[in-house]
Order: structure tokens, then C-alpha cells, then sequence
């Protein structure tokens, strides 16, 4: 009767054994998933904050067109030839009228070759819809002062954009519309050689990641 359970009395310490060792791996996977789900205290790329509105560059709106300035009206005409001076361009003395406010430029050459002719011209100027071969852009600036009373004037600046059609012999300048970017860039140098203040919007300096 005894030997009759003595096999199975053999085979319960291998049957208990597998038990436990199941029950080892159940622990091992609960404490990897516990693990898995638990918050850490460091920050990671998806958590940390960042402010995307620093450290972008700032676009001033293109300043009035004529511009009021506040300068004796003999004064300001000065000025604006010692900023034309100051720019690399020379006064168009016989088509300047200076005695009525007005400051005529020598046409200046802004763009050469085909290359560059046509992307500077498209900044300058707006080009019609035509395929067109560009090989030189210029522009002419027209200055006028009028006089609001005394101490008070009206500054109005007029760029007249022409660019060189054509290659070899068959070339011809023709007149194209302005975009008023000419006309800003001088009127911003005029504004702050006239009242000493820069007038460019102040950038932010870029934060490092929090």
C-alpha cells in the first residue's frame, strides 16, 4: 500500500518547484511594468516647455510715405544731400530743383548680371508676367520737401525702377513699378539721420531651454 503512492510522493518536490519558479516570473513582470509606468523626475523633450516667441526676427512696417519731419526746410534739404553722400549716390544737379524742395539722385546700379538682375529686380520692382532675360536693375530717387509750417515738413520719397532688358546689341531699359522698398530704405537712413533714433524694432535674444 505504501509503494503504491511513493511515485507521486517523487514527483511533488519537481511539481512544487515548477510552481514557484512560475510564481518568480509573474514578480519579475510586475516590477518591470510597475517600472515602465512610473513618473520620473526628470523633464523630457515631450514634457519640457519651450516659448517659440523669443528670439524671432522682427519686421517693421514700411514707414508713411511722404514722412513729417520735424527740421528747418533749408536744413533738411541738406541733410538729405549728405545722406544721399552718405549712400554712395551723387545729386543729379541739373534736373534738381532745390530751391522748390526737391533732391533729384543720379540713377544707381543695384543689380549686374543675369543672375542677380533678376531676383534684385523682383524686390525692387514688380515684373510683369512676360518671360523676360534681365541683365541690370537701377533705380532713380526722387526727394520733395514741402513745408507744413515753420519747423514742420513733408518728406516724400519716389524711386523710379528701370531694368535692362535684352543681351548683345539688343538691349533697352524699361520702366517698371516700384515695390516702395527703395524708397523705405532711404527714407529710414533720412528719418534717423534727422532725429538721431533708430527706428529698426529691437530683437529678442534667444532663451536657452528652461
Amino acid at each position: 500500500m505504501k509503494l503504491r503512492f511513493l511515485p507521486l510522493f517523487l514527483f511533488l518536490p519537481a511539481f512544487v518547484t515548477g510552481v514557484w519558479g512560475q510564481k518568480g516570473v509573474d514578480t519579475q513582470t510586475q516590477k518591470i511594468k510597475e517600472a515602465s509606468n512610473r513618473t520620473t523626475s526628470r523633464e523630457t523633450d515631450a514634457t519640457r516647455s519651450f516659448d517659440w516667441g523669443k528670439g524671432k526676427t522682427h519686421v517693421r512696417e514700411r514707414l508713411p510715405n511722404p514722412y513729417k519731419l520735424a527740421a528747418r526746410r533749408d536744413v533738411l534739404i541738406e541733410t538729405i544731400r549728405q545722406v544721399i553722400k552718405d549712400q554712395k549716390m551723387l545729386v543729379d544737379e541739373a534736373s534738381s530743383r532745390p530751391a522748390d524742395g526737391i533732391l533729384i539722385t543720379q540713377p544707381v546700379v543695384f543689380a549686374k548680371g543675369p543672375v542677380t538682375a533678376q531676383s534684385e529686380l523682383s524686390r525692387y520692382s514688380l515684373l510683369d508676367g512676360f518671360d523676360r532675360t534681365w541683365s541690370r536693375g537701377r533705380y532713380t530717387l526722387i526727394i520733395e520737401v514741402q513745408s507744413i509750417d515753420g519747423v514742420q515738413n513733408n518728406v516724400s520719397v519716389n524711386a523710379k525702377i528701370e531694368g535692362r532688358e535684352g543681351s548683345g546689341l539688343a538691349t533697352e531699359w524699361r520702366t517698371l513699378q516700384s515695390t516702395g522698398l527703395a524708397e523705405d530704405d532711404f527714407l529710414k537712413v533720412l528719418v534717423e539721420a534727422v532725429t538721431g533714433v533708430s527706428i529698426d524694432p529691437v530683437q529678442d535674444v534667444p532663451n536657452s531651454r528652461q
